[in-house]
């Protein structure tokens, strides 16, 4: 059984210091949105904000709770970096971590470059949404978003309380 991705919307939340004072240019972002307009999600939010924990976690939930946003991919924050704190918000605004996604994206990721270690990025439900960290570059965003596709749509199914079998499609 097909799911239709019409029927979910989504949002992207780049996380730049620079991005958000307009220094740089963000393309993550960018090539995200088109990615799942492109498969037929409903486009809700974008936004670029500055690497800070409380405007990450108070954007996060506003978009869940308040605009009740189905799927939010986040780009950026997910490394090493003093000013990463991408996965702390995020642990602050889940309820449910889903580790598989993240793993996956890591295990990939790993076949292109042993700095995929260093990806600390996680995803979760909070509510009825699912959210999920993505590395900042628009390379890795790409391969990463690129290993979630082809479960994202059963995902948020599932999570609005679908009762199609996990073992099927």
């Amino acid at each position: 059984m097909k799911i239709d991705t019409g029927r979910f919307t989504f949002g992207v939340l780049t996380m730049s210091d620079k991005g958000s004072r307009g220094e740089r240019e963000d393309t993550s972002g960018p090539y995200l949105l088109k990615t799942l307009n492109d498969l037929g999600y409903q486009q809700k939010a974008y936004a670029v904000i500055p690497d800070k924990a409380k405007g990450i976690t108070e954007t996060l939930i506003s978009w869940v709770d308040e605009q009740k946003v189905d799927l939010i991919l986040t780009t950026g924050g997910t490394g090493v970096a003093p000013t990463d704190v991408t996965p702390e918000a995020m642990a602050d605004v889940i309820e449910k971590e889903i580790p598989g996604m993240a793993e996956a994206m890591r295990a990939e990721s790993l076949k292109k470059t042993p700095h995929a270690v260093l990806s600390r990025g996680i995803a979760g439900i909070r509510g009825n949404s699912l959210i999920i960290n993505l590395p900042g570059s628009e390379k890795a965003a790409r391969e990463n978003i690129a290993v979630l596709l082809p479960s994202l749509a059963h995902a948020l199914d599932k999570i609005k309380g679908g009762t199609s079998d996990c073992g099927v499609g």
